[in-house]
């Protein structure tokens, strides 16, 4: 069993870790020195501290660099000026709008609440908390008067502060946690708490200059100084102190309350009011234009969506979980780095049934030796292991599904009762994560066959979900003989910044390595032939997407079979090149006329590279014919 840090799946999932590191310390050092001797109201104190822990190191920065004491005595003076005074306003409403909303992004995401609900929630939730909790509870001792009185007082600067910031954190939320990496929507993800930081930062940022306005027009409190009687008294007594410092000091600490005398007229706070309105509408609504603000974090699934993927405001979140990568925590098998797919399954016999025991399940499975992708396998194997029946045989297949999701199995090809043909909510109810189901069938055909996925195959069948089925003729004589039996499953995959991704024909989603049965050469193996001999070549399309123009050099080969049907010998034909579309087959017999080495592989050279790299003269869909 797999056991990985659950929060680790893309590169800067380190550096989340490192900065929420940073954060802490840098909270910790603001605490300390905050409740250490630095003279401001408590309220402030904890304001930095919040800031901080939501902006990390930028937050210790603009504690350090405009307010920190720099020496004692000197905080009323070093605080001063405009833009320090303006960053401590920004803080009182950072620290308590941004607390709300992040509290309620928390909420709304457990309750599964559509991303667009999401920001009207926060936006009311952070402007309660900041207007009834942090500026008329927690400062009414500094403002004097009556609580509602300063409801009153401060409600229309917190409406301009909370609608500039919002006007920032909302559009950076919407497009970040709507992104490529959804994960940023679950709360119990880093991403989710990573996104917040920003948002809280971009929300500073804009709100900063609204802020400085109505600290200079006396509408806000900017920084403040408050020192006990012993403090206040040393600070009276220090050498030559200029005579602004002590009027600040008069007015600050010795004050009754901060009451505040705006400058402000009506038209000017209407009109930053109006402005900051549009500013928030705009940033809630604009987002829309381009992500799917109707989804919740329960409908995308913490999804991570691949490179270069093409988000639109209608992309469903069922279509965004099809496409996402496979999450490395629901790895539950490692495969030995030398582990060979299609291998055979023997059944056991039940009463002259041929009962096959089948599981699918999340898997880790070495591509090349370098390149492990996280798979969905049968039986921890990619491709599954290799069927084999005779017609006539009447078989059981006891299927259980170990994966994060529902799946069924269908049996290409094969004509069976129409209940154990497998397509999902068609022809039976999708098997659940730890569900079982019988298939129960007698075999009437021979020839080549596979079965896959029947349930999200785009997905599920481009994660590895697929193997041979081959039957053999009731009558041996039947059967095109050849020296070698050697069966071919074709395969395409997507793999980047260590995740796999179910590759699809689409933006974004496109394969960058192929395999032949669950290896890219030059892992593929090597056939060992003698002069004269001669092998069936069993190409199966199992891969979703491309034609593949399979070609074998030395010398043409015979198709005898398509799809399963053995061709009458006046229809059989010569060929050096077969197109094997997706759930096509082709029987060919190619003789090995002259020693040496014989390639066997796709015409498209981009298949036969690995991540568009040749690898000891190619990769991808590429095997040799060794002919001594």
């Amino acid at each position: 069993m797999n056991e990985e840090v659950s929060m680790i799946a893309l590169p800067y999932d380190y550096f989340l870790i490192v900065w929420f590191i940073l954060a802490a310390a840098s909270t910790a050092y603001v605490a300390f020195d905050q409740f250490n001797g630095n003279p401001e109201p408590t309220v402030m104190k904890w304001g930095f501290i919040l800031v901080t822990l939501y902006m990390g190191p930028f937050g210790l920065l603009l504690y350090v660099l405009a307010d920190k004491e720099p020496r004692p005595g000197e905080h009323e003076r070093f605080t001063a000026p405009l833009w320090k005074q303006g960053i401590g306003s920004t803080i009182h409403c950072v620290a308590g709008d941004a607390t709300g909303i992040i509290l309620a992004a928390v909420v709304t995401a457990s309750l599964g609440l559509p991303m667009w609900i999401d920001l009207i929630v926060e936006y009311i939730a952070g402007f309660s908390f900041g207007l009834f909790i942090f500026q008329s509870l927690f400062m009414k001792k500094m403002m004097g008067g009556t609580y509602w009185e300063n409801v009153r007082k401060s409600f229309m600067p917190e409406f301009i502060s909370m609608n500039a910031m919002m006007a920032g954190m909302a559009p950076t939320m919407s497009l970040l946690m709507m992104g490529r990496d959804m994960r940023a929507m679950d709360p119990l993800e880093l991403v989710f708490w990573g996104v917040m930081s920003i948002g809280v930062m971009v929300g500073f940022s804009t709100a900063y200059p609204f802020n400085v306005w109505m600290v200079k027009k006396k509408v806000k409190h900017g920084l403040m100084t408050v020192r006990s009687n012993d403090d206040a008294k040393a600070h009276d007594d220090h050498a030559k102190k200029p005579a602004m410092d002590k009027m600040a000091h008069s007015r600050m600490a010795h004050g009754s309350g901060h009451q505040m005398a705006g400058d402000a007229t009506t038209p000017q706070l209407v009109a930053l009011a109006g402005v900051t309105g549009f500013l928030l509408i705009s940033g809630m609504v604009i987002p829309g234009f381009s992500v799917n603000l109707g989804l919740s974090a329960r409908d995308v699934d913490a999804s991570i969506m691949p490179p270069g993927m093409i988000n639109t405001f209608d992309l469903p979140g069922e279509a965004m979980k099809d496409m996402a990568a496979v999450k490395p925590r629901q790895v539950t098998y490692i495969a030995p780095l030398d582990a060979k797919g299609d291998q055979v399954l023997q059944p056991r016999i039940e009463n002259g049934v041929k009962v096959f025991e089948l599981e699918a399940s999340v898997i880790r499975w070495n591509i090349l030796p370098d390149v492990a992708v996280d798979a969905y396998a049968y039986n921890h194997q990619v491709p599954g292991p290799r069927l084999q029946m005779t017609e006539g045989d009447h078989v059981r297949i006891n299927f259980h599904n170990n994966l994060p999701e529902s799946t069924t199995v269908h049996w290409h090809g094969l004509i069976v009762p129409n209940e154990m043909d497998g397509p999902a909510k068609i022809t039976q109810d999708p098997v659940p994560p730890g569900g079982s189901y019988t298939y129960e069938f007698t075999v009437g055909q021979s020839g080549t066959y596979f079965y896959h996925s029947h349930d999200h195959p785009d997905r599920q069948q481009a994660l590895g979900l697929y193997g041979a089925l081959l039957i053999a003729p009731k009558d041996p004589s039947a059967e095109v003989k050849a020296d070698l039996d050697y069966t071919i499953q074709l395969q395409e995959w997507l793999k980047r910044e260590w995740l796999t991704y179910p590759a699809m024909s689409m933006e974004g989603a496109m394969p960058n390595y192929f395999t032949i049965n669950g290896k890219a050469y030059p892992s593929t193996d090597t056939i060992a032939m003698k002069v004269g001999q001669t092998i069936k070549l069993r190409f199966i399309g199992t891969n979703n997407n491309f034609i593949h123009p399979m070609h074998v050099h030395g010398g043409p080969f015979e198709v005898v079979a398509v799809d399963g049907v053995t061709l009458n010998e006046s229809a059989r034909y010569q060929a050096d090149t077969v197109n094997v579309g997706p759930g096509q087959r082709y029987d060919v017999i190619w003789t090995a006329r002259k020693p040496g080495k014989w390639l066997v592989h796709c015409h498209i050279p981009h298949h036969t590279a690995n991540n568009n790299v040749e690898q000891h003269g190619g990769g991808g869909l590429m095997l040799v014919l060794d002919v001594k």
